[in-house]
């Protein structure tokens, strides 16, 4: 064989080895490339399909709109509105974003305020994210603002919502109000919805105590961005679901009522339903505007807020502790009958004065009343004849009594912000102050006076259990969205039938037998008559040389020396359904401010007797409990 043939034969060997192997490389390699291909877009297709989306898609909360607020017939308590906004996109804003700001403002007005928050909240934030200039503007503002925009670079109109209360400081501290959700909201409240920027949730009120039934559920707007996060459109948008409407026991047209009737005065108001326990109208003056917490409160208007010696962020009705002063009687005379420690016939001579140890204790009347039996005592109010009563019952009779009337607990009201009151006692006393309990101390104590201390709601709940005899507790939600809350069957009151009968008349007597401290502003009208006892709570200390000369009347004195004005009262006598409490504070002036007010109320009530027309429930909740108006 020529040597060429073998060398090429080698060479072709050599050429196919070589191939041979470099195709089976690359068939490895293919074939590794194919199994990672298969896992990635095959078996793992769908979760880096997601990664991708993420990198374009960005998903971001929607507010939901919030739940409204009705009273027992259906008008808006709280609602919803459109918020006229502007808006600033800074990176839109060609002539620089202190010349748009400028030049907005000569459209509507800005304060410096104003125009740091702006500065702040642009510094904060992207340069392509909107921000906030000005909000809840009228539709005059808004008007001029839409009509300039063709010339303001950068700036944008925009329509919201926002919370509304048609009613003002009618119901302010019923409903409470809205406000941004603080860091220490968000830390306890694990709902992603209180990081959305403007995002309100409710403070006090009813807005507090129903908040999550209220707020609804988020929805979702899935937007496009770029690598910088910037919003290039749109692509699905879920509303969410709005939250729960819920309905107040309140009769509205009761409330404005009672508010206009309470006018300037520092004063507290409660009227309750004595059956089944609705809170009719609950009111506590002077109040506050609780839109100005949602739109935004001025530093002076807070200032205000806080230096009004009348107290307007304070609920009165609810967390307002008063010396009860003579309307805790017949809660004493309550007890005392029921146990055993008196009897109606029981009866002490009155001379305007007691002396008990080295103390006298004084009668508000001078002269003292003479003979005084339980009726008579409580008719005109006899501090002696209490005085006596107190020492037979002792403290622990008054402590126990005083718990099974609601006194110093919470009645469960569902309004957050209900103070306990206080009801001494021995135990109380020792832990309070470490000291042991005075026998002198009970008979301040018969007399609603000394550490005895309660609030309207609870005197309007002992006057709503008194007249139905029943263990009535007061409420002010009725449905939340169509569901109807849960109602009690109200137990018997703890006393003997004799006992609470014996008060009754006692009370009756009171408005409408002369000589009873209320007779002079009785409800004459045939059938509308009204049951009750007055009170006035001392806020200083009466010397025994003030006593000998006469005491100096409260309206001789400066209004924070004045004694607290009380009334508590139920309608009609024959058979009772309305209930009420009023505290004037300091108001212990004239011709009883605080009955005349008391009297008032509950003729009107009668008179339109919202109680014989249907509330406006939703359908299918009226029908879950047919008593809801115990017709």
């Amino acid at each position: 064989m020529p040597l060429f043939d073998r060398k090429d034969k080698s060479r072709y060997a050599a050429f196919t080895r070589r191939t041979l192997m470099t195709g089976g490389a690359i068939g490895a390699v293919l074939g590794v490339l194919g199994v990672r291909l298969y896992q990635l877009q095959i078996l793992e297709g769908d979760r880096f399909r997601t990664k991708a989306e993420e990198n374009s898609v960005s998903a971001r909360l929607v507010a939901p709109l919030r739940g409204r607020i009705f009273d027992r017939f259906g008008a808006e308590l709280a609602n919803n509105r459109r918020n006229y906004r502007v808006l600033i996109i800074p990176e839109q804003a060609l002539e620089g974003v202190d010349q748009a700001i400028d030049t907005i403002g000569k459209v509507i007005l800005l304060t410096g305020r104003d125009r740091d928050r702006i500065m702040r909240d642009i510094q904060n934030n992207k340069k392509f994210v909107a921000t906030t200039i000005a909000e809840n503007l009228t539709w005059e503002e808004f008007s001029r603002v839409n009509l300039q925009l063709p010339y303001l670079s950068g700036i944008q109109s925009d329509v919201g919502q926002t919370r509304d209360y048609p009613f003002g400081e009618e119901l302010s501290h019923v409903l409470g109000y809205v406000a941004a959700a603080s860091r220490k909201d968000q830390e306890s409240d694990d709902d992603p919805l209180l990081t959305v920027p403007g995002f309100r949730i409710g403070k006090r009120g009813v807005e507090k105590s129903h908040e999550r039934e209220l707020r609804g559920s988020a929805g979702v707007s899935r937007v496009e961005v770029n690598a910088y996060g910037r919003v290039i459109r749109e692509l699905s948008r879920d509303p969410g679901a709005p939250g729960n409407d819920v309905w107040l026991t309140l009769d509205r047209d009761l409330q404005k009522f009672v508010v206009a009737r309470m006018g300037d005065e520092s004063c507290a108001v409660a009227v309750m339903d004595v059956a089944t326990g609705d809170i009719l109208a609950l009111a506590s003056t002077p109040g506050y505007d609780p839109n100005l917490f949602n739109v935004g409160i001025t530093q002076a208007q807070w200032k205000n807020l806080l230096e009004n010696d009348h107290r307007p962020l304070s609920d009165k009705a609810l967390s307002g502790l008063y010396p009860p002063g003579s309307t805790f009687k017949p809660a004493v005379a309550l007890a005392a009958l029921d146990a055993g420690a008196i009897t109606p016939q029981f009866a002490v001579n009155c001379s305007g004065s007691l002396a008990f140890g080295n103390y006298v204790f004084h009668c508000w009347k001078k002269g003292g009343h003479g003979h005084v039996d339980l009726h008579r005592g409580i008719v005109q109010s006899c501090d002696v004849f209490f005085y006596n009563v107190a020492r037979r019952l002792g403290i622990d009779g008054i402590e126990a009594g005083a718990h099974r009337l609601g006194f110093g607990k919470q009645t469960g009201i569902e309004i957050p912000g209900e103070r306990s009151g206080v009801i001494p006692g021995r135990a109380w006393k020792e832990a309070t102050y470490g000291v042991k309990w005075l026998e002198g101390e009970t008979l301040n104590a018969g007399i609603g006076q000394g550490y005895v201390l309660v609030t309207p709601l609870q005197l309007c709940t002992m006057a709503a259990r008194i007249a139905s005899g029943k263990l009535v507790s007061p409420r002010i939600v009725r449905v939340v969205g169509r569901d109807s809350q849960p109602r009690p069957a109200y137990p018997p009151l703890p006393f003997a039938d004799s006992a609470i009968q014996a008060v009754r008349a006692g009370m009756n007597g009171v408005a409408n037998e002369p000589g009873g401290t209320a007779y002079n502003w009785r409800i004459a009208q045939p059938g509308f008559e009204m049951a009750g006892k007055t009170g006035s709570a001392q806020v200083r200390k009466i010397s025994l040389a003030e006593h000998l000369a006469g005491v100096t009347k409260s309206e001789k004195l400066p209004w924070k020396l004045r004694d607290h004005a009380l009334f508590v009262a139920f309608a009609p006598v024959a058979a009772p359904r309305y209930a009420c409490a009023v505290v004037i504070e300091h108001g212990r002036v004239g011709a009883h401010p605080d009955v005349q007010m008391g009297r008032d109320i509950l003729t009107y009530a009668q008179q339109r007797d919202p109680l014989k027309r249907p509330p406006a429930w939703p359908v299918n909740a009226a029908a879950l409990d047919r008593d809801a108006t115990g017709l």
